[in-house]
């Protein structure tokens, strides 16, 4: 089942694999062992292609104002190939969100197929953990994140007690991107009735919130606890005169390195000469200070549209003209 993170790796970010070597038998048995039906629903399904395509395409929504807009290019520079394992390499801002959002599609896509019935023996979750239980009624078919998430945690390969700081961020930013929702209903808003089930919000939504972590993530290095032995990530923060030590909470993303400026070709991403960008709002940032370029094209659209009995809408082409921007190389 190697291929599986391998499909992932190659298909949906420039650097998702953990920094963890394993074999192919190693992965294998681990994974059959412990999850075979998540095994065999990525392999015989649409659900690895659906958690891949859902993330890949609100990476590339979130970041599409971005100098690095979540683009397939340089991959290889971030992945170490060796006896056929994957190391990642480097750990940007832009790679907490990756994990983040990657974790969130696969739970995403496992906790809905378990309620849709498309994984047999696995079903609606029908026994949420909820603080006060006994002041909740259960209702409707939820989302089965905890089965999602107990796989996840083995897929993604997280290891309980590790010393090393690039698994333990990976970690960290895995669970960063896991969110349950849990609405509450009753007269008023009181919530002196309700009824309670698990389901997971629109992926769009996840896709917001995890951008505006990665927006204030936190910079980390690592230290070792006295008291327990173990490794913790640590980010220093200055507090008036002083500088005092800040644990990251678990829904920060963290990173180790400053991403690179993303302005330039390199191996890290294709450079921003040629994007698009908006006068008003980002050509200043996108272009790195070089400048843009302006042209004024013709372009034709769909206009006042109407919808006509039964049962379709109709409408006229329109043009005009606008003005589109682009970095200059």
């Amino acid at each position: 089942y190697f291929w599986i993170i391998i499909t992932i790796c190659y298909t949906l970010t420039d650097a998702l694999c953990p920094n963890d070597d394993r074999t192919d038998s190693k992965l294998s048995h681990k994974l059959t062992a412990k999850e075979p039906l998540a095994v065999i629903y990525l392999k015989q399904s649409e659900g690895l292609r659906d958690a891949i395509r859902l993330s890949a395409i609100e990476c590339q929504y979130q970041f599409r104002t971005e100098r690095w807009n979540c683009s397939l290019e340089g991959r290889s520079s971030l992945l170490n190939h060796h006896n056929n394992s994957l190391r990642l390499i480097h750990r940007f801002k832009e790679t907490a969100f990756l994990f983040a959002i990657s974790s969130a599609g696969l739970t995403h896509s496992l906790a809905r197929a378990c309620s849709s019935g498309r994984m047999e023996r696995c079903t609606c979750d029908e026994s949420p953990d909820l603080q006060n239980r006994e002041a909740w009624q259960w209702g409707g078919c939820g989302d089965n994140l905890k089965y999602s998430i107990k796989f996840l945690k083995h897929f993604l390969g997280q290891r309980k007690a590790s010393k090393d700081l690039r698994a333990r961020v990976d970690m960290h930013n895995t669970n960063a991107g896991l969110k349950t929702t849990c609405k509450c209903h009753g007269v008023s808003g009181s919530c002196a009735v309700r009824t309670c089930w698990k389901q997971l919000s629109s992926f769009h939504e996840t896709g917001h919130l995890l951008k505006l972590k990665y927006e204030a993530a936190v910079k980390v290095h690592s230290v070792t606890n006295d008291a327990t032995g173990e490794t913790e990530l640590i980010s220093p923060k200055r507090h008036s005169y002083t500088l005092k030590n800040h644990v990251p909470r678990t829904t920060d993303l963290v990173y180790i390195e400053d991403s690179p400026s993303f302005c330039r070709p390199s191996k890290y991403s294709p450079g921003t000469a040629g994007r698009t960008c908006s006068k008003e709002t980002n050509c200043e940032s996108m272009c790195c200070g070089q400048g843009y370029n302006t042209q004024s094209l013709l372009v034709t659209k769909a206009c006042h549209c109407q919808v006509q009995w039964c049962c379709y809408v109709e409408c006229q082409q329109c043009s005009q003209r606008e003005e589109i921007y682009t970095c200059k190389h």
